[in-house]
């Protein structure tokens, strides 16, 4: 399949690989030019302008936040207006539900289809092909982009035929993600301050009843007080939490432990934790009893 590729961070870069690797003609593009060259080494096309990237079958969009993609899309030569008709927008990025109706409406006036398709997983699984693919949009669509999807991911979750839903539901499980950050953080600093070995406490926590790659993942990364270099960085978790709290204000759903976790993430960020992966919310309730 002919495709394009909008984004390369950690990654974006790797699923871009990966799709080279199984086989598909994969234009790739990113403000710093220097990040196609590894792409380029392994096969795919380096574009120098987004519309350049936006002439095959569909194209693939991977970024930070909602003004990256809005300026990728809406841009003057941007992937709207470069996009042939009847082609796909793949949007991946975590962005806001209003962003992704907005999208929706433009793709659909121009004549060219959208669907959602957000991951979950950190840069080591996107680097393996092992992301989980939540989807959404129509479902003919959505079966055109399947070779793509398996190419990424080892599994793929459609629950809706609205594309915003996919976004909402990825909001959700960052959402719970952080939840279970500053939740691990706080177990973590009660036992400690009373002189348990972390590890020790960890292994026993994950043997038992927490035995989820949620606990074992984010509990490795407090327990040794590794966050860098991050797998993701704190500024996108603390985004990610706003547009959760912005989407539930819409639908008039009242979450406090997302609040708590909106001030957290400013706390971490505010004392210099902006280059630092978002568990470090993980070491605030340590530092906070004087550990």
């Amino acid at each position: 399949m002919k495709v394009g590729f909008l984004g390369l961070g950690q990654m974006g870069s790797a699923m871009a690989a990966n799709l080279v690797k199984a086989g598909h003609e994969v234009t790739v593009y990113n403000r710093s030019h220097e990040k196609t060259r590894p792409l380029a080494e392994l096969g795919a096309h380096a574009a120098t302008e987004v519309a350049d990237a936006c002439q095959g079958q569909a194209v693939y969009t991977m970024v930070a936040d909602d003004k990256a993609l809005e300026a990728m899309v809406f841009g003057e030569a941007g992937l709207l207006s470069s996009l042939p008709t009847n082609g796909i927008h793949i949007s991946a990025s975590t962005i806001s539900v209003a962003l992704s109706e907005k999208l929706l409406e433009a793709h659909a006036k121009a004549g060219q289809r959208f669907v959602t398709a957000p991951v979950f997983g950190r840069p080591e699984a996107a680097a393996a092909a092992k992301l989980f693919i939540v989807a959404a949009g129509e479902a003919q669509t959505l079966s055109e982009c399947t070779p793509l999807f398996d190419a990424i991911g080892q599994r793929i979750f459609i629950l809706s035929d609205h594309p915003p839903d996919a976004n909402l539901i990825k909001l959700s499980g960052n959402f719970l993600i952080g939840s279970v950050i500053e939740a691990l953080g706080e177990a973590m600093a009660l036992v400690g301050k009373a002189g348990v070995d972390p590890h020790a406490y960890l292994d026993m926590l994950t043997s038992t009843l927490f035995g989820a790659p949620v606990y074992k993942t984010y509990g490795g990364l407090i327990a040794g007080g590794v966050f860098e270099p991050a797998g993701f960085a704190a500024p996108l978790g603390q985004k990610d939490i706003r547009l959760t709290l912005a989407a539930a204000e819409s639908l008039n759903v009242p979450m406090p432990i997302a609040s708590l976790l909106r001030d957290r993430f400013l706390t971490l960020i505010a004392q210099g934790g902006e280059n630092l992966d978002w568990s470090a919310i993980g070491k605030l309730a340590a530092r906070d009893s004087g550990q």
